[in-house]
């Protein structure tokens, strides 16, 4: 914009002045009338349809979002190799007491769920920084600085000092994780006031986010001979990811489609007096959604126990075995998960089953699953398994992978569509940020049992 300072004439006439981008666009929406009115009684009146999607642009917008609100998680999960084998590999640290790579995919999903798992409960009660577009904009802003300061970390030789690296690590992991929890909390806000599809773009997404990094890991790996130049890239396209989710939030309320159905959200809620609104009942929100919120913990708490931290030490049991072991762990844990997981969320753009009421059954069932890659030829980094391994068929252990990624992606989909639907619209926007939260507490949850993992076969 500082360019236009200089010229002399605008590049668009002085008609577009209307349209307002700066922050906090949400107030710029259409007044509503003294009954608490908006567009949904200006159209009723007239008699026009609602606007539709044209292009399914405002779908693919929040699809981005969605791959934009794991990316950082997934490139530093994905990054295994580069923390374990090169920045802790025994070869090219100093040595020392502390074995930094034994729990180190722990302790990353641990440093990374802390905060997220904070900063999703307390973004429903606190308003952080404002406005939603404030939230969205400054997180997305400090996640980039914080990805451009990992970046400096990977070119640097930290080979003296593993510890440093370490800690540093796991402080840029922790805020870049308070940035994401306010964004990802409040991108699932505000797409609760949408069509039931549009959270499931946004379940998508998370779950495209892991396919392409995985596509990324794969193509990086047969480019670069380079560990270290191989997670600068993925750094590197994490920030370009973050860049085109800043500039197309923006598009948003360009969109009739969006400023239609956040014109009417916003009226549901002005039809309630203003002691209502400062009195938010969220324990009677809770209550309603908790069927829905407690089948979205489990989905996630199941998930996370097993993937990546066990999962991804699942070694091969037959030699011959039709994936090499240089790309096993790639090929079986990462991309099996990640595009099984996609195409599971897919699904439930076609159909959604079990209904609200019976999602519970197969969410429980899941439960068998972290028994099952236990039995795995699992054998966890500077450990000698005990346990003997009952499965031992490297394509059973890989059919289980792909029935719980397939199972993680649609269950989880419809958890968070079927939340937001069950109070009124309204308090949907709180609905949806529960849903998140309670995603962030089953992913944490997760994390701190698969910290198990090696007890179970030592």
């Amino acid at each position: 914009m500082a360019e236009g300072k200089s010229e002399k004439s605008p590049f668009i006439g002085r008609q577009q002045a209307a349209v307002t981008l700066n922050p906090s666009w949400e107030s710029k929406l259409p007044p509503h009338d003294s009954n608490g009115q908006g567009s949904q009684s200006v159209l009723g009146k007239l008699g026009l349809p609602a606007p539709k999607d044209k292009y399914l642009i405002v779908f693919f917008i929040f699809l981005l979002h969605g791959v934009g609100t794991l990316m950082p998680w997934n490139m530093f999960i994905t990054a295994k190799s580069y923390f374990e084998d090169f920045k802790f590999g025994p070869n090219n640290t100093v040595a020392t007491d502390v074995s930094y790579r034994t729990h180190f995919m722990q302790n990353m999903g641990f440093a990374s769920q802390i905060p997220n798992l904070v900063f999703n409960w307390l973004n429903i009660f606190v308003n952080f920084g404002g406005d939603l577009t404030s939230r969205i904009v400054y997180s997305i802003i400090f996640e980039m600085v914080i990805l451009l300061v990992t970046i400096v970390l990977a070119m640097l030789d930290s080979s003296q000092w593993p510890g440093a690296f370490f800690w540093t690590t796991m402080v840029c992991i922790v805020l870049l994780n308070v940035c994401n929890g306010i964004y990802q909390n409040t991108i699932y806000g505000i797409v609760a006031s949408l069509p039931i599809k549009y959270t499931g773009a946004v379940v998508l997404g998370s779950n495209i986010s892991g396919c392409f990094t995985t596509a990324m890991a794969l193509l990086c790996g047969e480019i670069f001979d380079s560990k270290r130049t191989s997670a600068i890239y993925y750094f590197v396209t994490a920030i370009l990811v973050l860049l085109l989710c800043f500039d197309t939030y923006f598009a948003l309320p360009l969109n009739k489609f969006f400023r239609h159905y956040e014109t009417i959200s916003r009226s549901s809620e002005k039809k309630s007096d203003s002691k209502q609104q400062l009195n938010v009942p969220y324990w009677q929100i809770f209550k309603k959604a908790s069927p829905q919120l407690l089948n979205i913990f489990l989905t996630f708490f199941v998930t996370l126990s097993v993937f990546p931290a066990i999962q991804s030490n699942i070694h091969r049991s037959d030699p011959d075995f039709i994936v090499g072991p240089n790309y096993f762990t790639l090929f079986t844990c990462f991309m099996t998960f990640n595009v099984f997981a996609m195409l599971g969320s897919l699904t439930t753009s076609w159909a959604q089953w079990p209904g609200p009421r019976f999602l519970w059954v197969p969410v429980v069932l899941r439960l068998v699953f972290i028994p099952l890659f236990v039995m795995c030829n699992y054998a966890p980094p500077d450990k000698v398994r005990a346990l003997t391994v009952f499965i031992d068929n490297d394509w059973v252990y890989w059919g289980i992978a792909i029935v719980m990624a397939y199972s993680s992606g649609y269950l989880s989909s419809l958890g968070m569509m079927y939340a937001p639907q069950t109070v009124h619209a309204k308090y949907q926007t709180t609905a949806g940020m529960y849903a998140a939260a309670m995603l962030i507490t089953g992913i944490f949850s997760g994390v701190l049992f698969s910290y198990l993992g090696p007890y179970f076969v030592i």
